[in-house]
């Protein structure tokens, strides 16, 4: 614990000041000057954010954040009044600036206007804790920096600097304290969200603990994407139930425009970031993550307990689903997201003809709008042409739970 490293300083620096004449005049200054840079360290260290704020933010809006000196109940209690701490938006480049410097210089210029940024660091007599919490922040307006290449945006990283000069006693050290926040996408609109997440997920997944600020790679290996489209998707909808193997193949014939390399061959690529969300699909007029996205809201919105049931296949091709349901009975179907559209989830069925011949079709898609209208499940009940979910489960076994009571109702 910090406050027990403390003490061990302040026992330190008592022996020494003790054993001063035996010391001698050159080496008693160098010692309490190594002391003053232990303790200064050890001060700064344990200025942290406990609150982060929103990774991806909007101006206009108000957020929340807070920051904990874990030190400060232990320092601070002979201060005679609270210190305040400021919050400054800084651009990637200063954020690079001062972690070179060791958090030692001052910010000469903020990137953006916060409102209501500067709050005082109080110990909470409850809890014992020293925090500064800002409940009411407002990022009024961001500058932008100069972009590099095609660089968007909503690619550009910058952070929250949460600072504040404290004065130790009875030494009468003043430590500047400064910490950041985790990369932040400013937006100015709601239509920028989606590409925000992007870059703010690939980020928190794929960058190193002690890089320089925000630096990441552009390209990581696909088993990684893998592990961070499942958590992202457990996450969001909050299941239990991720993406499985034939998922994971799915998403890299999506992803690498590639429908003739085996799911062993996929495991030694790497994924790039513009195939991951500059690209747009071949075909399509939108990228790999937005449409993974559109997914991932749809299923958060209106299909969790149909997907926690495994009742939806989802990630899988319009060719394969021909393929698995073109030797099934008559009224075999399954449910796949849309290709063609972002977030919409159609049911797939085969036809016989009366020479046996088979014909599959795909329904129109239902968005996430048609499904709050009418529900999946009471769709699906009033379609008469759907009899078995594939392989072989009667409509009514695998959907019943998901029916309305009311026959006539809306879903």
């Amino acid at each position: 614990r910090c406050e027990n490293l403390v003490e061990v300083y302040f026992q330190l620096q008592q022996q020494v000041m003790a054993a001063s004449t035996e010391l001698g005049p050159e080496l008693l200054p160098r010692l309490l000057e190594r002391f003053d840079e232990v303790l200064s360290s050890l001060v700064k260290s344990s200025f942290l954010v406990e609150k982060q704020p929103p990774q991806v933010l909007k101006t206009q809006t108000k957020f929340q954040a807070s920051v904990r000196f874990l030190l400060g109940p232990r320092l601070l209690k002979a201060a005679p009044k609270p210190y305040m701490v400021r919050a400054d938006m800084v651009t990637e480049k200063q954020a690079r600036e001062l972690e070179l410097s060791n958090y030692s210089n001052t910010l000469s210029e903020s990137t953006g206007e916060i409102l209501h940024n500067t709050v005082a660091l109080e110990t909470n007599p409850t809890s014992g804790n020293c925090c500064a919490n800002f409940k009411n922040v407002l990022l009024k307006k961001i500058k932008r920096c100069e972009r590099k290449g095609s660089e968007s945006v909503t690619e550009e990283k910058c952070a929250v600097l949460f600072s504040t000069n404290v004065t130790l006693t009875p030494s009468n050290v003043s430590i500047p304290l400064q910490v950041l926040s985790l990369p932040i996408v400013v937006i100015v609109h709601g239509n920028q969200d989606n590409n925000a997440k992007a870059t703010v997920l690939w980020d928190n997944a794929f960058s190193d603990i002690d890089r320089v600020p925000f630096v990441v790679a552009e390209r990581v290996p696909w088993d990684k994407m893998c592990d961070t489209l499942n958590l992202k998707f457990m996450a969001e909808v909050q299941t239990t139930k991720g993406l499985l193997k034939e998922h994971y193949f799915f998403l890299a014939q999506k992803i690498f425009n590639d429908h003739s390399a085996s799911p062993e061959d996929f495991q030694s690529r790497h994924v790039s970031w513009a195939q991951f969300n500059k690209e747009i699909l071949p075909g399509r007029g939108f990228t790999f993550w937005q449409w993974f996205d559109g997914v991932l809201d749809l299923t958060k919105r209106c299909l969790k307990s149909y997907w926690s049931d495994r009742l939806i296949m989802g990630f899988i091709s319009k060719q394969y689903v021909c393929k698995l349901l073109s030797m099934q009975p008559d009224g075999t179907f399954l449910l796949r997201f849309s290709d063609s559209e972002i977030g919409g989830v159609t049911i797939a069925y085969v036809m016989r003809g009366k020479d046996g011949s088979s014909q599959v079709e795909n329904i129109q898609p239902f968005s996430a709008k048609d499904l709050s209208i009418r529900s999946l499940g009471d769709r699906i009940r009033d379609l008469g042409q759907l009899r078995n979910l594939y392989p072989n489960i009667p409509k009514d076994q695998a959907f019943g739970s998901h029916y309305n009571s009311e026959w006539g109702g809306l879903g």
